[in-house]
């Protein structure tokens, strides 16, 4: 399932495709700046969106077998609900 198809599942409840549209991506842009704050989203029974750090490393390039520094980043995380879940099995 692809955005689009998210937009036409909610659009069976709402009156419009783009009322739908503009749910949709009010949801996803709260989530956004909720994680860019980094605030936790916890959505019950369905999961968790938090942030996570993710220290400083060193990789290798595949093709050359060089090593390369990778930074530290902050990265989005989602932790499934025990209910999301249960649901999948």
């Amino acid at each position: 399932m692809n955005k689009g198809d998210l937009v036409n599942e909610v659009a069976k409840l709402v009156s419009t495709k783009k009322q739908a549209q503009e749910v949709i991506d009010c949801v996803f842009g709260a989530v956004v700046d909720a994680l860019k704050s980094n605030d936790t989203v916890q959505i019950a029974g369905f999961g968790s969106f938090k942030t996570a750090k993710r220290e400083a490393r060193t990789g290798r390039n595949p093709q050359t077998g060089a090593e390369i520094k990778i930074e530290a980043r902050i990265v989005p995380k989602f932790v499934p609900a025990k209910a999301l879940k249960d649901a999948v099995n």
